[in-house]
């Protein structure tokens, strides 16, 4: 069966030792959950350095096109910043699904008893 593409979007810390421990939790539970997750804070950053500004936009860029591959936006955490706000928009025009991982969790059998 193949999985759909998606992209997974939070409100990161700027740390990067937990941000990637949190990114590879959620693409972990997204893939349990029948997606292809991209999450492009995991491997942009081993190859862009984002003190250079041309890298920066680059890396912009390239997310951006990542997301309009992708058939689901999935917003991971508790916290909307405004890079996520940016992410729903951008998923928004290009008619792309949005939700939240506790909801994917949720209708997949996988969420949380509360």
């Amino acid at each position: 069966m193949k999985r759909p593409l998606a992209y997974l979007t939070a409100a990161w810390s700027g740390q990067p030792e937990i941000d990637m421990e949190l990114a590879a939790g959620y693409c972990r539970l997204a893939y349990e959950a029948g997606f292809s997750p991209i999450c492009p804070l995991i491997y942009l950053p081993l190859f862009l350095d984002d003190s250079v500004p041309e890298e920066h936009k680059a890396g912009i860029d390239m997310a951006r096109d990542m997301l309009r591959r992708s058939h689901t936006l999935i917003v991971c955490g508790e916290t909307v910043d405004e890079d996520v706000k940016n992410d729903i928009a951008v998923a928004g025009r290009l008619g792309i699904a949005a939700t939240t991982l506790e909801g994917v969790l949720a209708v997949k059998g996988h969420g949380r008893n509360t």
